[in-house]
């Protein structure tokens, strides 16, 4: 007996020793401090966090205790990223005990300088109730440009977890076994040579030349997705375009401009011979367009075909793709803030940059008006003939609302612009109905009686000319993917101005036209709103008549059971998506819809591997959770209905007794892409597409309603809300 006591107190220390000397404090041994958590973690979140004996190996494990009014508790530990490798998987233990209206599970995060990268807590799992100890595990992708990693366990809602015996991989090693990558700057970094300036003159632009750098920009673009040597960052590809440029634009013929392309792509890294390209998927929606390369003399056609069938694979110095979402991250793309108004080079530069990010990785290339291959040459004369920094914003926002997404658009730089629109704003909020311009609001209520307009009063013309002359004036400078999304923006801006008066002419009251002159004001002087005017009212009420309205504006998450709760034996809800969603919703309120799992939603999302195609993915399912809503589901939209508003009425949609009403969203969905153009110019793009189950798209279309209803002049006069009126009917009809 007494030698077993001496073996298993050698166990005992044995064990200890281990603990210690791991590099991570995974299973919570270590605690220097008893009063605090076990060394190295840390708590985010209101939940009560402890050290427990509860272990499920050692003697140490974490306890979470949800509280009466905390949302989440979340044990932590931070991890640098100085390790290599491409996937993270965490895997530990955890045990809960009586949780309801949230989940408990793992959770890893990885951090770049930016924010989160990527990001993963199980919540799509629902583990709830009560467990003994079981072994859990996520997957991440491990992106280049992380700094943190995070090693989590999170509970939210009410009831206890616990948690132990954490193990991270990365690529199937543990973490424990690696050491630190030597991370070698990236030869890009260090090319510092144009960064005052390109020192190029392209003042002189003939047809010749025009052609010449059409053939460059698309050649350009494909090597820097293409080719190995750039995507290991042994480039900056913007500074060799012009180095090259120098020489390039004194080709006198085809054959000698041919011959420079040639030459300058035998001068990059040696290509080696790819093993792992594969065809193009047969079953892909959109495939690389080759066709320019087979328009080329047989040497050049030759050389590019090489690079493509040798193409890089797998990490890229310039593009990645979102973890778990799979939209580009347009990645160590200078945006070169120091020259609001580039010069030659660097204007090119950003013609070249945009036009070839939109051709390999905007999922919706298919869908413009225009065939993007004739916008490369169209834009190069604007660009370079742009003569200050307004020329070239207008040029950058011209080409950007080409593409047709109400996502696009100059979103930070763009202060000539909004200069050039006017510091000036009307004390009316404008919208387009029944194709007419209509005061539907007054942004401060003492302008009501003293200005001279009333709601539904008809707008006609701006200092003499017609509104509708004005809008095709403003519309190139106006990019959404609808005429819908395009005149709910004019609207915004169409009184806007640097004078401090605007004469109007209007019709009141089925009056004859009248003439007067609107004061403007600066916009810090009126409570101003754009689309809508927001309250912090609460999310959900009950109408007359047993119905209950929801509205996504105000929504919050702890909302949720109570609508679920109050609104179950209702007659029917109305969802109101008129607006932004404050939260997301489509998992946490969908499932209350459905009777079992269905499809609501697929997406296609790029390839870097090869760029230019772009594939579906399986079908996204609302998960039901058994206790179905019986009533009958409205959902309102209308044009302000954008982004996560129409992939949550997607969701919705998908219910069993659903009818979507109101009129055509805005067309843009998808998580965005942001994108940075010399001059400081920030812009987005939908990046990944979102498609019906059987493939029907939305982009551009928007959310097609069920029942057609929009609002009249009429309505506005009388201060109706036409289509809440009619989700009313349509719930009270048997």
């Amino acid at each position: 007996m007494k030698n077993f006591i001496v073996f298993l107190f050698l166990v005992a220390a044995f064990h200890c020793q281990a603990q210690n000397d791991d590099k991570f404090n995974f299973g919570f041994e270590s605690q220097k401090d008893k009063s605090s958590l076990s060394d190295g973690w840390f708590k985010w979140g209101d939940y009560n966090l402890a050290i427990d004996s509860l272990a499920y190996s050692g003697i140490n494990a974490v306890k979470i205790t949800a509280t009466g009014s905390g949302k989440f508790g979340c044990i932590a530990y931070p991890i640098p990223a100085i390790y290599s490798g491409k996937t993270l998987k965490l895997e530990g233990y955890m045990k809960i005990k009586n949780v309801k209206n949230g989940f408990a599970g793992l959770l890893l995060r990885i951090d770049g300088k930016e924010g989160i990268l990527a990001f993963a807590n199980m919540d799509d799992q629902q583990i709830e109730g009560t467990k003994d100890w079981q072994k859990y595990s996520i997957t991440l992708n491990y992106p280049q440009k992380s700094e943190t990693i995070y090693v989590a366990g999170i509970l939210s809602g009410k009831g206890e977890a616990w948690f132990d015996d954490f193990n991270l991989t990365i690529d199937g090693e543990n973490i424990e076994t690696l050491t630190e990558a030597e991370i070698e700057e990236p030869k890009a970094i260090l090319d510092t040579a144009f960064d005052k300036g390109s020192l190029l003159d392209l003042s002189i632009l003939t047809a010749e030349k025009t052609d010449d750098l059409e053939l460059l920009g698309r050649v350009w673009g494909f090597l820097k997705y293409h080719h190995p040597g750039i995507a290991k960052g042994n480039y900056n590809w913007d500074y060799e375009l012009f180095r090259f440029l120098t020489t390039y634009i004194k080709a006198e013929n085809e054959a000698d401009r041919n011959k420079l392309i040639i030459d300058w792509i035998d001068s990059l890294n040696p290509l080696e011979n790819c093993t792992e390209c594969k065809e193009t998927d047969e079953n892909a929606l959109i495939k690389p367009d080759l066709n320019w390369i087979q328009n080329q003399d047989s040497a050049l056609k030759d050389k590019l075909l090489s690079v493509y069938n040798n193409r890089s694979q797998g990490q890229h110095y310039y593009i990645e793709l979102t973890p778990s979402v799979g939209n580009p991250d347009f990645i160590n793309e200078n945006s070169y803030e120091n020259m609001p108004y580039p010069d030659d080079g660097f204007r090119l530069l950003s013609l070249f940059r945009y036009w070839n990010m939109i051709n390999y990785f905007f999922p919706y290339k298919h869908l413009m008006d225009a065939d993007w291959n004739i916008k490369l040459k169209e834009y190069i004369p604007v660009f370079l003939d742009a003569k200050n920094e307004l020329e070239y914003e207008l040029a950058a926002l011209q080409l950007i609302s080409d593409i047709q997404d109400t996502h696009a658009n100059i979103w930070g730089g763009g202060d000539k612009i909004d200069a050039w629109k006017g510091s000036n704003f009307p004390p009316i909020n404008l919208r387009f109905i029944e194709n007419k311009l209509v005061v539907a609001d007054f942004y401060n209520e003492e302008h009501k009686e003293i200005i001279g307009l009333k709601i539904g009063d008809i707008i006609t013309k701006i200092n003499g000319k017609p509104i509708e002359e004005i809008v095709n004036e403003k519309s190139k400078y106006y990019p959404a993917s609808n005429s819908a999304a395009k005149l709910r923006n004019i609207s915004i801006d169409i009184l806007r101005s640097n004078d401090d008066e605007v004469k109007i002419d209007f019709i009141s009251e089925g009056a004859k036209e009248q003439t007067k002159t609107l004061k403007l004001f600066p916009k810090d002087s009126l409570d101003y709103f754009t689309w809508f005017r927001k309250n912090k009212d609460r999310s959900y009420h009950l109408l007359e008549d047993n119905i209950g309205y929801v509205t996504l504006a105000t929504i919050k998450q702890e909302d949720i059971e109570n609508i679920k709760k109050d609104f179950t034996n209702t007659k029917g809800i109305i969802i109101d998506i008129r607006n932004y969603p404050s939260t997301f919703v489509p998992f946490s309120l969908g499932s209350f819809f459905v009777s079992s799992s269905t499809p609501f939603v697929k997406f296609t999302v790029g390839n870097i591997d090869n760029p230019g195609e772009f594939s579906f993915s399986k079908n996204l399912e609302i998960p039901s959770m058994g206790k179905t809503y019986k009533g009958k589901l409205v959902v309102l939209t209308n044009e302000f209905s954008q982004s996560q508003a129409e992939y949550t009425a997607m969701a919705f949609r998908a219910g069993d007794n659903t009818t979507v009403i109101g009129s055509t969203t805005a067309g843009a969905d998808g998580n965005v892409s942001p994108l940075f153009l010399p001059g400081g110019l920030k812009t987005m793009i939908s990046g990944i597409g979102v498609y019906y189950p059987n493939r029907e798209e939305t982009q551009r279309i928007g959310i097609v309603p069920d029942i057609e209803v929009k609002p009249s002049i009429e309505g506005i006069k009388a201060g109706r809300d036409e289509l809440l009126e009619r989700a009313i009917e349509i719930i009270s009809e048997n």
